[in-house]
């Protein structure tokens, strides 16, 4: 069943919530917490047998600055030094008023969730993702996406809130006007639109109805739709989709129909460190630890430093569209403490070589390019820089030459989520296309546009779940004090 745009006889008998919510990703599950720690009911539909979504593939990692957490390890951070990075890494061209309400928000939402609903946040030691001034990655100890949706899991069943799992949301019905008069044809008219309720599919092939004062969209991007990926990101159209299969679009298609303003739709995560064939995460830490990356002549081809997200375009770019990632002893042991690592390792992925050379055979790469490039600051701070080692910083963080035993995972560049969507204000409603907002429609996390702006290397280390924690918080507030107001 196609998504669709309902305007006419909603079924009187349809059961009633004050809120539904679209998706048990992270910002579902947020959004539902915060509800019901406002004694608002709310019911969240899930299309898969349990709560999973993007965050359940993710590391899991949140940032979010000004925490307990971040206190108790000596961390000196703030709000307006988390929105400096955003920006920073985006060059200025993420939404300002989203980068002041999720960095404002995040923080707050994290120590609830730790402090009135038991979930135990550490924030990650030992290295920075790019572009964080200062260590903000909160993960639980299990240091898994996973784990971490199992726990709000808990959380949102603790608090009372309502789940429905394989439940797929087909419908949005709106009324158009006070009486609810039908309409027809694929765009309805903007004035007076209200959502009025929802109709989903179970494995049966069953349809249900819901009604509701308000609703929240937390369910999708478009990474798992071929033909939008195609059209909208074009330098993705052959990469591996490494999200989850229910980024399939829904939200932006109801928006279309809808007359809802789209924005940043060029933007999204992938990873240039996705190993083949294992089909596995290799976590960046170990670029920014000291891993290099090199082509299949050798050679190294970006400063590893600038992200992973650009990366994946960076991989995809080179002969095959594949890379290694080269690395030694050191950087294998901080790599296990990652279980996405481990997985890969146990898969095969991890080939261990006690000389540059034997390596250089397995790789099928000149071996004197690979030396070069495993002599990193020798090359950068010798009288003769390598040409593996140009396009480095001048104030690269390297210290230290790469030594035997050396490791290498094959790896290519993989989109993971969309960061594009639903145009929303700081309190996540939705905005039509005139710039007005929707009365009762409210988006945030892959529904919505995030903090990333229109490309690729917008991207800060962990904005997807940024978007999905804060604006499922926001989102949130912004239906309590919708329903409060028809109460």
């Amino acid at each position: 069943m196609t998504p669709r745009i309902i305007t006419d006889n909603f079924p009187a008998d349809a059961p009633h919530v004050p809120v539904a919510i679209v998706g048990a990703g992270a910002c579902g599950l947020v959004a539902a917490i915060t509800l019901r720690d406002a004694d608002i009911d709310c019911v969240v539909l899930e299309r898969d047998a349990a709560p999973q979504g993007s965050t359940a593939l993710s590391s899991g990692f949140i940032p979010a600055a000004g925490t307990r957490a971040q206190r108790t390890a000596g961390v000196q951070d703030s709000p307006e030094l988390f929105a400096q990075d955003i920006q920073n890494k985006a060059h200025g061209t993420a939404a300002a008023h989203l980068v002041k309400a999720f960095s404002e928000v995040i923080g707050p939402a994290i120590d609830t969730l730790s402090a009135q609903h038991a979930i135990e946040f550490i924030v990650l030691d030992g290295f920075l993702y790019p572009g964080h001034s200062v260590r903000r990655m909160h993960t639980v100890p299990d240091k898994t996406g996973a784990s971490l949706v199992t726990q709000l899991e808990r959380a949102a069943n603790n608090a009372g809130a309502t789940l429905l799992c394989n439940s797929t949301v087909r419908q949005l019905w709106v009324s158009a006007s006070d009486d609810c008069a039908a309409m027809s044809g694929d765009r309805v008219n903007q004035a007076g639109q209200r959502i009025i309720g929802i109709g989903y599919i179970q494995p049966d092939g069953s349809l249900h109805h819901l009604s509701c004062d308000a609703l929240i969209l937390a369910c999708n991007g478009f990474g798992g739709n071929p033909q939008m990926v195609r059209d909208l990101l074009p330098e993705m159209r052959d990469a591996p989709f490494a999200g989850h299969a229910g980024n399939d679009g829904s939200a932006i298609g109801w928006g279309r129909a809808l007359g809802a303003r789209l924005a940043d739709l060029g933007g999204y995560q992938g990873h240039g460190s996705w190993a083949v064939p294992q089909g596995a995460l290799i976590s960046w830490a170990l670029m920014m630890e000291g891993g290099i990356q090199v082509n299949a002549h050798g050679q190294r081809f970006h400063d590893e430093t600038l992200g992973y997200s650009e990366a994946a375009v960076q991989v995809l770019a080179q002969p095959g569209g594949v890379a290694w990632d080269v690395f030694d002893e050191p950087i294998l042991q901080l790599a296990r403490n990652f279980p996405d690592f481990c997985t890969a390792e146990a898969a095969g992925a991890v080939k261990q070589f006690d000389t540059v050379q034997n390596m250089a055979a397995w790789i099928g790469c000149d071996a004197t390019h690979l030396v070069a490039a495993c002599a990193i600051f020798t090359g950068v701070s010798g009288q003769n820089a390598s040409e593996n080692s140009k396009n480095l910083p001048a104030q690269h963080i390297f210290k230290r030459d790469l030594a035997a035993p050396y490791y290498a995972v094959k790896v290519t560049g993989a989109l993971f989520h969309t960061q594009g969507g639903l145009d929303i204000d700081a309190d996540c409603r939705v905005l039509r296309e005139d710039g007005a907002s929707f009365p009762n429609l409210l988006a945030a996390g892959g529904a919505a546009r995030g903090v990333s702006g229109n490309a690729v290397w917008g991207y800060l280390s962990g904005n997807g779940l940024l978007s999905a924690v804060a604006g499922g918080t926001i989102a949130a507030k912004t239906a309590i004090k919708q329903v409060e107001k028809r109460l």
